[in-house]
Parts: structure tokens; sequence; C-alpha cells
């Protein structure tokens, strides 16, 4: 077994991939309509889907915003230099919400950004 993919519905497709691929740097892998039950389904990611674990982004047509609930917690993207990555997330137009820095009680080097429908996406220096 692996990790195929994780789902998250979001209000407006469009900002959405606009921020995962242009902001985060993702690619977009497929992306189908199902008109018959009114909502599209979009893949994102930094690798193929047969190799690497990936977004699935769940536009439902007649939805345009989501509670998120308190249960969620976040994706994580590794990253070489946490602080280079705010910096030219902010210049793309992502909002970071917690600068980089070590964690607390810890000394691994973390972020935070959000993307336009408030899901958190937490960087991690490596």
């Amino acid at each position: 077994m692996r990790l195929l993919h994780t789902m998250l519905r979001v209000g407006n497709l469009d900002q959405s991939l606009a921020f995962y691929t242009e902001v985060l740097g993702m690619t977009l892998l497929r992306k189908q309509d199902y008109p018959d039950g009114r909502f599209t389904l979009a893949f994102v990611g930094y690798g193929p889907e047969a190799e690497t674990a990936v977004i699935e982004l769940t536009h439902n047509w007649d939805t345009e915003h989501y509670d998120l609930g308190n249960g969620y917690g976040h994706i994580a993207l590794a990253v070489p230099d946490a602080y280079a990555a705010c910096d030219a997330i902010r210049a793309r137009g992502g909002k970071v919400v917690r600068e980089a820095g070590p964690m607390k009680h810890g000394s691994t080097v973390i972020a935070f950004v959000e993307d336009p429908d408030g899901y958190k996406i937490e960087l991690i220096q490596r």
C-alpha cells in the first residue's frame, strides 16, 4: 500500500489552482468535469501520481465556501530553506501566516502559509 492523495474541497477552483501551481509550484496533473454530478476534480502535485502522493482539489459547482472545522490539521511540504520559501510565496501573492523560524520546544525550522480556502500548509526546512 501507499498514500495516493489528500482531498480538499475548494470554493473557487481557479483561485485554488493558481495558488497550488503558481504560488507553491505544483503541476496540474489532471482535471475532469463531472456535469451530471456538478463537480470538478483537479489533481496537483510535484511529480507523477504513479510515484508521489498528490492533492485532489474537489470543486462542487454549487458550493462557494466550506467551514474547515477543527479536526483538520495541515499539509506539510519539505523545503530547502523555509525563510526563502516564505519570501518567494509572499512575492507570488501567497499568504504567510507564521513566519519561518524554529518550532516551539524544538529546533526544526518551520513556517505556515494559507491557501485561498484557509487550508494551512506547513513548510518544513530540510
